[in-house]
């Protein structure tokens, strides 16, 4: 069973920084890669970056430039550091490994809470 814990959320003024870490478990992290997605409040879920399994990264245009998605070499903890942030990032943040479909994984209430607000 995937296993898929997300800490590092908060509350910062835009333009500040935050790094989500995500721990995964029951998945095979040399075959499967990570994707973050986000939710607003009132907003459907959208995917916003991921990297595969040879470190290739992909980020959602509004993202680019700001985001960056990585992976702990050592252990199955994949990362998002977050720069200049903006009120337009404030949402719930989850990751899911790249082998488990999104409509199949129940844990999408347990991400982490970013908050950007002068």
């Amino acid at each position: 069973q995937v296993q898929l814990a997300v800490s590092g959320g908060g509350c910062v003024e835009p333009g500040g920084s935050l790094r989500l870490s995500c721990a995964g478990r029951g998945f095979d992290s040399n075959v499967c890669g990570m994707d973050w997605y986000r939710q607003a409040a009132g907003n459907t879920r959208e995917w916003i970056s991921s990297i595969d399994t040879r470190g290739v990264t992909n980020y959602l245009e509004s993202v680019k430039g700001r985001f960056t998605i990585s992976k702990d070499k050592t252990k199955d903890t994949w990362y998002l550091v977050m720069n200049n942030l903006k009120p337009e990032d404030a949402a719930i943040y989850s990751c899911l490994d790249a082998c488990t479909s999104p409509a199949d994984y129940a844990g999408w209430d347990q991400g982490a809470q970013v908050t950007v607000s002068s």
